[in-house]
């Protein structure tokens, strides 16, 4: 019987790079995938902690927070944008809205005496084109969304 002097490996050589040259864009792809998800989630983290602050705002004793001739809605939009651009975001394109917890549509106003007690939420949206600039065209539509339901009801401060 005749035996195979030659190694078994050599004949194989470069498999590895090769393997290698067609695993790698797949690899790229999900450790990309995975990065701009998280960035998405920390967007969306920011927007919904942006909207608690202001819905926090709206169920504390406002009295003196709000200025003369401003509503609170105002008031809490302004906050809200303020540390929306506080976070790093773009407040230019950051739309905040304070609506009726059933209807989205509807606009939930804090300072009247029938909505005490009512459930409103604070939404602030804004487009994944404005915090991804190499975000394809079909992503534009895609809105980045932080949300928060709150009770209209003015607690007072204990001092």
């Amino acid at each position: 019987m005749h035996r195979r002097t030659t190694p078994r490996r050599k004949t194989c050589r470069g498999c590895a790079a090769v393997e290698m040259a067609m695993v790698a864009p797949v690899l790229l792809l999900v450790l990309l995938g995975t990065v701009e998800t998280c960035r998405m989630c920390d967007v969306t983290s920011r927007l919904t902690t942006a909207a608690r602050e202001g819905a926090r705002l709206a169920a504390m004793d406002r009295s003196d927070i709000v200025a003369e001739g401003q509503t609170t809605n105002d008031k809490i939009i302004s906050d809200v944008q303020g540390f929306i651009a506080s976070s790093g975001l773009p407040v230019d394109q950051a739309t905040v809205v304070i609506a009726e917890m059933d209807d989205p549509d509807t606009e939930f106003d804090l300072d009247d005496p029938a909505n005490e007690l009512g459930l409103f939420q604070v939404r602030v949206t804004v487009p994944y084109s404005a915090v991804n600039p190499l975000a394809p065209s079909p992503w534009d539509q895609y809105l980045l969304v932080g949300r928060v339901v709150f009770r209209n009801a003015q607690a007072s401060m204990v001092q």
